[in-house]
């Protein structure tokens, strides 16, 4: 993790998973974003993603870049699909820190994953903890999507701060307290 000069985060970037709708009014990214909001000096952007129901790596990356602007001072949240768009960014990019929900690391044998394009080579953990201050994962041992073993490899790869359930799923909630408390210690924290 690189630590050469004094930076604080200023920016959260919430990045969803595939095929969320309208972001605002979907799961929990609504409610984080406003709740991030209330933050001193903290800016929380949401978007609605091109392409939102295959989420190719070759559209969602540069999106991040050039339209959320998703830089050191930013904490990227990645939501499934979203965190490993989270993850493959922080391979060519510093960044403040990514939170990973539901994280995961193969195309889980489905061709929607597979043409998304974030699985088609290895993941390069010891570049995104060097291109990251802070990595925070959360996963659910009953997500009916992905299996423990997918979310285990992330957080044994990233060495994440591991925040792990048995009984909250895919994380499709409407709220998501943990989340808020992570983001907060995290703009609290030292630099």
């Amino acid at each position: 993790m690189y630590q050469d000069k004094i930076i604080r985060p200023t920016k959260v970037v919430i990045v969803p998973g595939n095929g969320a709708g309208n972001v605002e009014h979907c799961n929990w990214y609504g409610w984080v974003k406003k709740q991030i909001n209330k933050i001193p000096e903290m800016q929380c952007l949401l978007k609605n993603m091109p392409d939102p129901m295959t989420a190719r790596e070759s559209i969602w990356v540069p999106f991040m870049e050039k339209e959320l602007h998703c830089d050191e001072e930013t904490v990227i949240i990645g939501h499934s699909s979203g965190a490993a768009a989270a993850m493959r960014y922080a391979e060519t990019h510093k960044v403040y820190g990514i939170v990973l929900v539901s994280a995961y690391v193969s195309d889980l044998e489905d061709e929607n994953e597979r043409e998304s394009g974030y699985f088609n080579r290895p993941w390069q953990w010891e570049t995104i903890q060097t291109n990251c201050r802070q990595i925070v994962q959360f996963g659910s041992t009953d997500d009916p999507f992905l299996p423990w073993s997918e979310q285990q490899e992330v957080a044994d790869g990233l060495g994440a701060e591991l925040h792990k359930y048995t009984d909250r799923g895919h994380f499709q909630n409407t709220q998501f307290h943990e989340l808020i408390n992570v983001v907060q210690k995290i703009v609290n924290g030292p630099a």
